[in-house]
């Protein structure tokens, strides 16, 4: 797959978070084509649609509300239309038994958020980058995990 852009999906209650990652995105050097979604029924409703656009990267906020992270991690995972996928939960607060947890169900990437824009900046840059470079090279998604 050579394209000149990656499709990612943030899924993120906090509208103020949705327009840090939007704005992060634009700015990169990668092309990057966001969608956004407030819930993770939204975002499952949104992925099991006909014509939707299956993304390279999805980031779901650990407590989104509606469906949690974690049904939407494990339905995501269930599902082989989406095994290309690569999924990273964020999160501020959380033990390292949780982290291990998301990993198990499935989940690519663990992201604890950063408190400034910057440090989200340089957390989604890197993420992005590796991404692209896994996205571009072909190489095997399947044991790749992350956490920033």
């Amino acid at each position: 797959m050579n394209k000149e852009y990656l499709n990612v999906i943030a899924a993120d209650d906090d509208e103020g978070n949705i327009i840090f990652f939007k704005n992060i995105f634009k700015g990169l050097k990668i092309g990057v084509k966001s969608q956004c979604f407030s819930g993770g029924e939204d975002l499952m409703k949104y992925l099991t649609s006909n014509g939707a656009i299956i993304p390279e990267i999805v980031f779901i906020k650990y407590d989104i509300p509606g469906k949690s992270c974690m049904e939407c991690v494990e339905e995501i995972k269930s599902d082989s239309r989406f095994s290309n996928i690569v999924i990273a939960v964020y999160t501020d607060q959380i033990s390292e038994i949780e982290i291990e947890e998301i990993f198990v169900s499935g989940a690519n990437i663990f992201m604890r958020k950063p408190e400034t824009y910057e440090g989200l900046k340089k957390s989604l840059t890197e993420i992005i980058t590796i991404n692209w470079q896994y996205h571009t090279s072909g190489l095997n998604k399947d044991n790749f995990i992350m956490k920033v």
